[in-house]
Parts: C-alpha cells; sequence; structure tokens
C-alpha cells in the first residue's frame, strides 16, 4: 500500500467515524498514556488510600491515564496537602483530599504551608467516610449512656486515640466529651491503625474511626461498637448499632469527606476533564457498591462550582467548631 493510498483510507476511516458521532479525540483521550500522581495523606490500607486505588483503576479504564497513588501520612493530611500546594499545576499531580487537611488543620497547626481558601481547586467530591465509636469490649459499656456513666465514676481512667490532631476521629470526639460533660485522655496517632491497637491492647479505653479501619476488629471480636456516627444506621456488621442522634445527642454526626483537588492554576480543561471522567465512573453501580462496601457512601456534586462552594463553607464551619472546643494552635 502506498503512502498516498494509506492517507486517503485514513482519511476516509475518520470521516466514517465522524459520521457515526465518534469524533478521533474520543479514542485519543481514552489512549493518553498520561501520568498523574494522586497524592494521598493516610497510610496504605486506610479508607481513603483504598477508596482511591479502587478510583484509579476506574478512572484509567476512561481517560487512558496512568495514575499512581502517593501515600504521604501525616499531620491528619498536611504534609501532603502542602505537598500538593506546591507541585507542579499542569495537571499531573492530584489529591484525593480528606476533609481535615482542608477545613480543619489550618485552624489547629501552626506549621501549615499552605491556604486552604487560595492554593486548591475542586475537582469533584466522591463520598463521606462515616465514623464509628468503639471501645475494648473487656469495658461494661455496650451504649453511649453506659460509657458516660462509666466515664463520670471513673474519671482519671479514660483515654481516646485518634487519627492526628485535627482530624475528625479528634474533633467530633472532643465535640462529644464536651455535649456528654465527660473528661478523656486524647492520645493522637499519625493514622488509626496504631491507635486502634491501643484499644484492643487495653492501653486507651476508646477510639472513634472509620467504619472500614474498625469493620474487621468488631467481626473479630477484638472492638466493641457502641455508636454509629452516620445521620441513618449503616449496614452490615453496624446494622443493630443506633447512631448518636438515636442515643439522644441530637444533630451529632461523625463523618468526613473525601474530594479530588488540583494545585491552582491548573488548566481548567484538565480539571473539567477530571470531574467528567470522575462522574461517569460514580455512575456506576459496579463503583457504588464498591465504595459502600469500602465504607465510603457514594456522594457528589453537580459542578465543579459546588464542590469549591463546598470547600469554603468547611473551612469556616470547621473553624468555628475548633473555637468552641477551644483546641489550641500546636
Amino acid at each position: 500500500m502506498t503512502r498516498n493510498h494509506f492517507s486517503r483510507v485514513r482519511r476516509q476511516v475518520l470521516l466514517g467515524l465522524g459520521a457515526l458521532g465518534l469524533a478521533p479525540q474520543t479514542f485519543a483521550q481514552g489512549n493518553s498514556n498520561k501520568i498523574v500522581k494522586v497524592i494521598v495523606g493516610f497510610p496504605a490500607g486506610q479508607a481513603t488510600d483504598q477508596v482511591a486505588r479502587m478510583l484509579a483503576e476506574k478512572m484509567q479504564g476512561v481517560t487512558g491515564d496512568n495514575y499512581v497513588i502517593e501515600n504521604r501520612p501525616g499531620q491528619g493530611g498536611s504534609i501532603a496537602l502542602g505537598q500538593l500546594a506546591h507541585s507542579s499545576n499542569n495537571g499531573s499531580v492530584m489529591m484525593l483530599a480528606h476533609m481535615s487537611a482542608i477545613a480543619t488543620n489550618p485552624h489547629i497547626y501552626k506549621s501549615i504551608n499552605y491556604d486552604s481558601q487560595k492554593d486548591f481547586s475542586a475537582a469533584g467530591l466522591v463520598g463521606d467516610l462515616p465514623f464509628v465509636l468503639a471501645v475494648n469490649p473487656s469495658l461494661p459499656i455496650k451504649n453511649l449512656k453506659e460509657l458516660v456513666d462509666y466515664a463520670k465514676a471513673n474519671p482519671t481512667t479514660m483515654s481516646n486515640s485518634s487519627s492526628g490532631i485535627g482530624t475528625v476521629s479528634h474533633l467530633a470526639l472532643e465535640e462529644f466529651k464536651r455535649r456528654a460533660g465527660i473528661q478523656s485522655l486524647h492520645v493522637p496517632y499519625s493514622g488509626s491503625v496504631a491507635g486502634l491497637t491501643d484499644v484492643i491492647a487495653g492501653n486507651l479505653t476508646m477510639a472513634l474511626e472509620t467504619a472500614s479501619a474498625i469493620r474487621p476488629h468488631v467481626e473479630s471480636g477484638k472492638l466493641r461498637v457502641i455508636s454509629v456516627g452516620s445521620s441513618k444506621r449503616l449496614g452490615g456488621v453496624y446494622k443493630d448499632t443506633p447512631t448518636f442522634i438515636e442515643q439522644g445527642y441530637k444533630d451529632f454526626t461523625a463523618a468526613t469527606w473525601i474530594m479530588y483537588i488540583y494545585p491552582t492554576g491548573t488548566p481548567k480543561s484538565e480539571i473539567n476533564a477530571t470531574y467528567n471522567s470522575l462522574m461517569k465512573v460514580m455512575s456506576s453501580p459496579e463503583v457504588d457498591q464498591k465504595l459502600i462496601s469500602i465504607g465510603c457512601i457514594p456522594r457528589t456534586f453537580s459542578s465543579i462550582d459546588e464542590c469549591n462552594h463546598y470547600l469554603q463553607k468547611e473551612y469556616l464551619n470547621w473553624g468555628e467548631i475548633v473555637a468552641r472546643n477551644n483546641v489550641s494552635k500546636v
């Protein structure tokens, strides 16, 4: 086949595709082979990491890009978010960001090296990670009332872990303790695993962590869950566990959201492409069920503007919670 004949055939094929409504760029988009680094601010195996890896696989099938997960745990996700703020804004780096790093940590850490209200652009909300409150099963505690009674009878022995200062596991439990009128020593860790290990060992009393992180320990009998932080009951192993609201704590919820974000200055075309690809992935019933199995309740917004507005609103909301609980900057 001559070069000219090949060119004529190629043009005919492309024209035929255009007549069918299949533009050539559709295929280019699906086979770009671009490498995109996705930063995660928590250790491998935790809920945010599990969601990031599952979505990376599904997103790759839509875009053709190669998504590489990079775990940068520490400071409740702020180390990773600081890295993102100072990364290239050409679309090659994004983060599956946790609410804590964006909305709470700037009100708590003096060493934060980013501005949550200026340094990031949202690319799509993924969902919520509900938290559950668990205790060592050797304790005579099976519900919130018994926990409060026990804490008031043993005020100097109570202790609780968290995934780090400023995380939901820290601030939401501080809010609960304030409302319940109890004291408990807060012991922060750089993730959920070490803290839960100490609760299981009996070194600490309780932990408020994601449903996915605690589930295997509930199934093995190593932890007892006494309340769930969602607005409605969860299923599976938690189906018989009442919410904080059901147990008398009006409007009290404990959950965090996760969202794709880019550094400010990333081209809108890159952000829009990510958002559109994510919406396509999230519309799949298979992805919906996989997120739920991980412990993530799917939730999306109808536009990028809504996502950015939500980031600003959450920053202000959690700033008020930090102030109300007198959490000092560290």
